[in-house]
């Protein structure tokens, strides 16, 4: 009975303490859930490369002909992209802007640019209007997507960075059902191509109209998209993406390009330009093991792009349009080259190709790390690069990751013609 009296005292200060350490710890603060109204974030990059340069391969002799550039070449790129946005009842106001300082062999080069800006208005939970410069990101692929006609296209290398967007209004209507189709949107767009107004898209002083219908049927998501007006021929497709399981998902696009125009040079350099019916399309799979490790595989095939005896002409007439600038400083030939070196020397020119990616989540046991192997093989000659990186993101808002690039093939082919075998950078991205 003494130790209970003993005991008494000191259990009722615990009891009151804690009641009071509970008041303070649960205190209710309306404003602390609030939504606010705005929203402003982004990040702050840098991220320096090397380059070790291939002198033999026909897009060095393209782009330094008249330079010396030895064994190696640096590069340094400082990056901004900030994005905010305000919400007032129906209206909200969504912006994206994209900053880049760059010191490269070239010098010092700078960019501004509005990637998206968008005034929204919804004036039901069914329907929506946009209007502004906006990405309509249409398509199920990962590295590719064909089925994208309204939008610029991917790098495959970096198929996660945003892309500049287009002026254009959209709407999107949105129904559901408790059948086998349980979603159904549609999506209208419209889209003009005038002087300084979405000039790159194609032909200018043209009003052009596209269109989405969104259908979820049978737990299998479907898109059928179309483009038509004068910017660009007309086009339609249709893509899909499905979960067969809850850790392996397929997908697949089909893009059906109508009088497609195709400029082609020959090794004399005469150019020529085709017309024709091109078929592009993709199919892939996204399979996450129990090992927390992660396989993204795509093929594409590219109706619109070259063959391999297209492109080895261009190849040849490279190397000999540079034989002779060295032996007379004639640059004809090479500037006739290079005004079909966009097409040529872009990203991806031919016909078939398989991605491959494999990341690994927090390998043995250690936290926030992610290393990364990802593959894009050109099916039409063989070549293909390789690029392995690594990522650490244990540090709050802190991201940094080392990657590196091979490109690799014989001479004559899309990776062993690049102007560099190997690639190193590290790039370091603090969000705020």
């Amino acid at each position: 009975m003494g130790k209970l009296r003993t005991l008494l005292p000191v259990l009722v200060a615990l009891l009151i303490s804690s009641v009071s350490f509970a008041d303070e710890e649960y205190k209710f603060d309306i404003s602390e859930i609030e939504k606010k109204p705005y929203h402003i974030g982004g990040y702050v990059e840098f991220r320096p490369a090397i380059f070790w340069l291939d002198n033999n391969a026909a897009l060095y002799k393209l782009r330094f002909f008249n330079q010396d550039e030895g064994t190696t070449a640096e590069e340094y790129n400082g990056n901004l992209q900030l994005e905010g946005s305000y919400e007032k009842g129906i209206a909200r106001l969504f912006f994206l802007v994209n900053g880049n300082l760059t010191y490269s062999y070239q010098g010092w080069s700078d960019s501004l640019d509005l990637y998206e800006g968008t005034l929204s208005l919804k004036p039901s939970s069914s329907l929506a209007i946009d209007v502004g410069k906006a990405t309509q990101k249409w398509g199920k692929g990962y590295a590719w997507n064909p089925v994208a006609f309204v939008d610029r296209p991917k790098d495959p290398e970096e198929p996660d960075l945003a892309r500049e967007g287009f002026w254009m209004a959209s709407a999107d209507y949105i129904k559901s059902f408790a059948g086998p189709l349980k979603t159904l949107s549609i999506t209208p767009v419209i889209l003009p191509v005038y002087d300084q107004i979405n000039d790159e898209f194609g032909k200018i002083n043209e009003l052009n109209f596209a269109g989405r219908l969104y259908l979820l049927l049978y737990d299998t998501d479907i898109d059928l998209v179309f483009l038509s007006g004068g910017s660009k021929t007309p086009r339609f497709g249709f893509d899909f993406s499905r979960n067969i399981s809850t850790n392996f998902e397929v997908h697949g696009e089909f893009a059906y390009i109508n009088n497609f125009k195709q400029k082609t040079i020959d090794e004399q350099g005469n150019v020529s330009e085709s017309k024709f019916d091109a078929k592009s399309y993709l199919l892939g799979m996204r399979y996450l093991t129990k090992t927390d490790t992660t396989f993204i595989l795509e093929y594409y095939h590219n109706g619109m792009g070259y063959t391999q005896d297209e492109i080895g002409s261009f190849f040849s007439l490279v190397d000999k349009s540079y034989e002779t600038y060295l032996s007379s400083r004639n640059r004809g030939s090479l500037t006739k080259a290079q005004s079909l070196a966009v097409n040529y020397g872009g990203v991806n020119p031919m016909k078939d190709y398989l991605y491959l990616r494999v990341t690994q989540k927090d390998p043995f046991n250690i936290l926030y790390f992610t290393p990364a192997l990802t593959s894009i093989i050109n099916l039409d000659d063989g070549s293909f690069s390789l690029a392995p990186e690594l990522t650490y993101t244990g540090i709050k808002n802190l991201e940094v990751r080392l990657k590196a690039m091979a490109n690799v093939g014989h001479n004559g082919s899309e990776y062993g013609e690049k102007p560099s075998d190997y690639r190193l950078e590290l790039r370091v991205r603090y969000y705020f």
